[in-house]
């Protein structure tokens, strides 16, 4: 769902260690190893001996450049997937460790005592579910659906979820102001279709979640636990079914429903949003409705809801809310279900790593600030830099070249081009936790006043200037980004590592690696979606007609190619749903090539270990992509994640003449496109 209205690389934390060592419960912090006088992957920033070159190009370019790799490295335990992404996620997470382990010992360091208060098992495991009884009683005390109305607020504030999700985002329209945003909630499975699709694999997971809402309201002390759990199972499926579809809900036209406060209320007849409203701010006057025929079916349902039914689904919400400052029982049992059953994931990570993550998503910034001083040398940004220039240029160019484009919108598409903010490493300025009261030893209470922090920092942006500075993730967070409404493109520092850049590799292998990175953030701006918002972050029509039909037939051809990729017998890439990852992979790695033969003025790259210098610039791409999924994690992707799996992901080269050019693939191979077959975008 478009929260932000921006959109990631899909790197959905996923890299860089070619070996998977398990890492012991109580490891000592990891010592940094000392750098390479080379590449430090192979010869030239490519791991030749992860390539499988049994396997034709033609007949799968992800075997080709990654089989090996993908044949001898096994997933680890604590881990629903593994390859470069996830390498990376441990090698910062290590460092992180070092971070925080030396901010335990310093006074007046809330990440250090974040940290410090979750490694205190000891302490939390006495305390049980002492610390959550406050709240739970008052849910238990709500005696009628008006006093749940009121309650929803605080649930909110708390980190609580409930019927519908609201946030404070640029309003798409006048993205110079500040609006609150509502979109659809109200059910505890990832997707709508795991309620409404009859097949085994549903109907297992079905049977599976009932048990765990049980399991839930019987940890809290509640009794009847399976008839209660299967009343809550019961109203989440009516919901399910008033719900928008992803294809639907990821639609910035569609999605983009504004209207005063009262208004609101005339479409959600048994709940009246606007009291709910303003108990979260009375600066809120206006909203963006995402899904509003889902928000009034959800309002009907919650009227003729049994009042008993919607505070135990809260008492579930709540448990699962705070699962990871509770004691083990709470924790397991959550991590059960959506860490097991749902992406089979054998074990939790250790403690350790979950104590990074909690510090990060407590105090991000502050261990941010940390981390970038560290392990983001300056040398780097640079290099960044002119490689974002060069990949600039050529989408420039890319435009200016296009034959189904009216010259009006190459204009406009330069101005927005022109107006490209570029984000690099880090912030030039950090979140201010001054007002977070962060005490050792009191885990379950850092946790709640964090989320109510973070809910009046987001609150408090309702009539203030719009935060140019802000960042949507944090330095150590392997993935990128593109934002719509600010026009901007983001790379954190942990993604600018091997194998997507490294500085003393060969050109190829960073233009094809972070190069295509960088042209998949340029593009998402100009894709099915971010081609709707203007060179000001606008959602607007810019567009002729004939442009908005040209492009909508290369799409409808693109996603006919991903509709046709059937992962297991029974589930296939979901083409219109990925559409906008795969135009940003296929645009991304075009441009990167052109970006990548200007970078070489005229004059021919040499050929290193047997391969010419575009034959490495599409092997650095295909390495980027190596992961090998569980199979329950690779099912639930497939409708959740816009993204198309990795080794499809490396399968775009198919549409690039350049590609064929390179490899000389037969005619006969699996990926073999005719010409007149390659699509073609930009």
């Amino acid at each position: 769902m478009k929260i932000t209205k921006s959109w990631a690389l899909g790197l959905t934390v996923s890299m860089l260690a070619l070996s998977t060592p398990a890492a012991a419960e109580n490891a000592a912090p990891a010592q940094e190893a000392a750098p390479k006088s080379g590449p430090q992957l192979g010869t030239y920033g490519f791991d030749t001996d992860g390539m499988d070159t049994s396997v034709s190009p033609a007949d799968d370019f992800y075997l080709y450049a990654n089989g090996k790799w993908a044949e001898k490295t096994q997933i680890p335990a604590d881990k629903s997937n593994y390859g470069m992404f996830t390498a990376l996620d441990d090698l910062s997470k290590e460092r992180v460790k070092l971070v925080l382990e030396a901010e335990k010992d310093v006074k007046g360091s809330k990440a250090g005592d974040v940290y410090a208060s979750y490694l205190d098992t000891a302490t939390v495991e006495k305390k049980g579910l002492k610390p959550i009884q406050p709240w739970l009683k008052q849910v238990r005390g709500i005696k009628s659906k008006a006093a749940f109305e009121k309650m929803l607020p605080t649930a909110a504030r708390n980190g609580v979820g409930a019927l519908f999700g609201g946030f404070v985002g640029q309003d798409d329209k006048n993205p110079d102001v500040y609006i609150f945003q509502i979109y659809q909630g109200g059910t505890g499975l990832p997707d709508r279709d795991m309620y409404l699709v009859e097949n085994d694999k549903f109907e297992a997971i079905r049977k599976a979640y009932k048990e765990y809402l049980a399991k839930m309201l019987t940890l809290a002390g509640e009794k009847n636990a399976v008839a209660r759990a299967d009343a809550i199972f019961a109203v989440e499926k009516k919901i399910a079914e008033v719900q928008w579809t992803r294809e639907d809900s990821s639609d910035a036209t569609k999605t983009y429903n504004k209207m005063t406060v009262a208004e609101l209320d005339k479409i959600t007849p048994g709940l009246k949003l606007s009291s709910v409203l303003t108990g979260v701010s009375p600066k809120i006057t206006e909203v963006v409705v995402a899904q509003p025929s889902a928000i009034t079916g959800i309002a009907k349902i919650f009227a003729d809801t049994d009042l008993a039914v919607l505070k135990d689904q809260m008492i579930v919400n709540s448990l699962a809310t705070f699962s990871n400052v509770l004691p083990d029982s709470v924790s397991d049992t959550t991590f059960a279900f959506y860490g097991t059953t749902l992406q089979g994931t054998p074990q939790r990570e250790p403690r350790w790593k979950r104590g990074v993550s909690l510090t990060e998503g407590t105090v991000g910034d502050e261990v941010g600030k940390a981390y970038a001083a560290k392990y983001f040398p300056p040398e780097t940004k640079a290099a960044m830099d002119t490689l974002v220039k060069n990949v600039l240029a050529a989408m420039g160019r890319r435009i200016d070249g296009l034959t189904w484009m009216q010259p009006e919108t190459k204009a406009k598409a330069r101005t927005k081009l022109a107006n490209f903010t570029t984000k690099i490493g880090y912030p030039d300025r950090w979140k201010d936790y001054s007002k977070l009261k962060i005490v050792r030893g009191d885990l379950f209470g850092n946790d709640l006043r964090a989320n109510q922090w973070g809910f009046d920092d987001n609150i408090s942006k309702l009539g203030g200037p719009i935060r140019r500075w802000e960042w949507g993730m944090l330095p150590q967070t392997v993935n990128a980004y593109a934002n719509f409404g600010m026009n901007e493109i983001v790379f954190p520092a942990a993604i600018l590592q091997p194998p997507f850049f490294d500085p003393k590799a060969d050109p190829a292998i960073n233009y094809g690696g972070i190069g295509a990175v960088i042209g998949h953030e340029i593009s998402h701006h100009f894709d099915d979606q971010g081609a709707k918002y203007d060179e000001n972050g606008k959602l607007s029509d810019w567009w002729t007609e004939s442009d908005v039909k040209a492009f909508e037939a290369a799409g409808k051809k693109l996603i006919a190619q991903y509709d046709a990729y059937k992962i297991f017998p029974d589930a296939s890439v979901k083409g219109e749903f990925t559409l906008g990852e795969n135009i940003g992979d296929l645009a991304g790695l075009t441009i990167a090539y052109d970006a990548y033969r200007a970078s070489l003025n005229g004059k021919e790259p040499p050929v290193i270990d047997g391969m010419t210098g575009d034959q490495r610039f599409f092997l650095g791409w295909a390495q980027v992509w190596r992961r090998n999924y569980r199979e329950a994690n690779l099912r639930q992707r497939l409708i959740t994640d816009p993204h198309s799996p990795s080794a499809q992901r490396a399968w775009v080269v198919r549409n690039l003449d350049k590609w064929y050019d390179a490899f000389q693939p037969k005619a006969d191979g699996k990926l073999y496109l005719k010409p007149e077959e390659r699509v073609r975008i930009w």
